[in-house]
């Protein structure tokens, strides 16, 4: 890559004990969403589209699968002879003896030497596990018009949600002048994504500092940016807007794959003009109708419906028997519902099979039920 461009970093190395079963082998950004495709498909393809050729994905636990699908570039066109995709696992190790990042910032510190050899002017920090559209691009030209050392993408949320991000308080010109993580009483619904941009030479700086800080989290959100704002440099809020869901949850998975029934959507993923590449290009994602069986349901090709499918988004190859019922759900790839078997309000995860039969969830449920193992009561 040449100078005076920017290279792209993805933290894609949480554990996701909060989507329980369905990161116990398995690697968050991983886990299949809309159908088809992977969470990580969308900051992959968000950088593809954006023009940026160099991409470090930051791996860590249950890494494997993930490590052997990014390494197939070639799928979201990011195998260029200037760049590509890059698997990049921590270099240090806890006291158990496993590799370790010790946190977001220590991620990126382990992995300076990808970056020197890059020589980016720029670097967009990005996080593994959220789904949206974005053109980085843009803000990347909203960071040089503000001349700013960092700059942070902001989406406005409720002041009731306020309180479970990171908040940026902001003067008239959309500068930082304060963050606060979490906090109980928020002063703004300016909320933190995730998502950076920082002049690299400077951040390069402060990483190699905090790293022989022993008193550090070595995070953004709780060392580095506080660090920029006590120094006075330039930090600048870029305000997205357009869906975005931090899909870290059960419920918040199960509500982004509803999400893309509505009628309004903002997450259009057949959009030619800025696609969600994955794996599977072949099973294009279609809406069917059918008020016999099938009543607005998101299906991929290759799977078999012999029952009733409502409001519920399924996977690539799954088998909905004779006289079952699949409500307001996600089956997700390779599933199998069996005759009769009731699925309501559910999560069923890859390859599962539900017994002939057998009752999932509830109409009357105000959590997801997580079917990740055979059901068969």
């Amino acid at each position: 890559m040449r100078p005076n461009t920017m290279a792209a970093m993805i933290l894609a190395g949480g554990r996701g004990t909060r989507l329980l079963d369905l990161t116990k082998k398995v690697a968050k950004p991983a886990v299949h969403f809309g159908g088809k495709y992977r969470i990580i498909d969308f900051p992959l393809s968000n950088c593809a589209n954006s023009g940026i050729s160099t991409v470090g994905v930051l791996t860590q636990y249950e890494s494997v699968l993930l490590n052997a699908y990014v390494a197939k570039d070639q799928f979201w066109g990011l195998d260029t002879n200037d760049g590509g995709v890059y698997v990049l696992t921590p270099r240090e190790k806890d006291q158990k003896g496993f590799e370790v990042y010790r946190g977001t910032a220590d991620a990126i510190t382990q992995n300076i030497d990808f970056l020197d050899s890059v020589q980016p002017e720029y670097v967009l920090i990005l996080s593994g596990d959220h789904i949206y559209k974005m053109n980085y691009d843009k803000m990347l030209q909203y960071h040089k018009q503000q001349q700013a050392d960092a700059t942070i993408a902001v989406l406005e949320v409720s002041l009731k949600e306020a309180s479970r991000f990171g908040i940026m308080n902001c003067d008239e010109n959309d500068i930082i002048y304060e963050f606060e993580e979490k906090p109980a009483h928020p002063k703004s619904t300016l909320a933190s994504m995730g998502i950076y941009i920082f002049t690299y030479k400077t951040l390069r700086k402060y990483l190699l500092a905090d790293d022989k800080n022993p008193d550090s989290n070595h995070d953004f959100g709780k060392d580095i940016i506080p660090a920029y704002l006590n120094d006075q440099r330039k930090l600048a809020a870029y305000r997205f807007k357009g869906y975005w869901k931090d899909v870290g949850t059960v419920d918040s998975l199960w509500e982004s794959n509803m999400d893309l029934l509505k009628h309004d959507n903002e997450l259009d993923l057949g959009d030619a003009s800025w696609k969600i590449y994955t794996e599977d290009v072949n099973a294009l994602p279609q809406y069917i109708g059918d008020e016999a069986e099938i009543d607005n349901a998101y299906i991929t090709q290759g799977s078999v419906v012999l029952g009733e499918v409502r409001n519920s988004v399924l996977g690539t190859n799954c088998q909905i028997g004779k006289g079952a019922q699949v409500i307001d759900s996600v089956v997700q790839p390779g599933a199998k519902i069996g005759e009769g078997a009731k699925v309501i309000r559910c999560i069923v995860a890859d390859d599962v099979e539900v017994a002939p039969g057998a009752i999932c969830g509830s109409a009357d449920s105000s959590e997801i039920e997580l079917v990740a193992k055979k059901f068969t009561e």
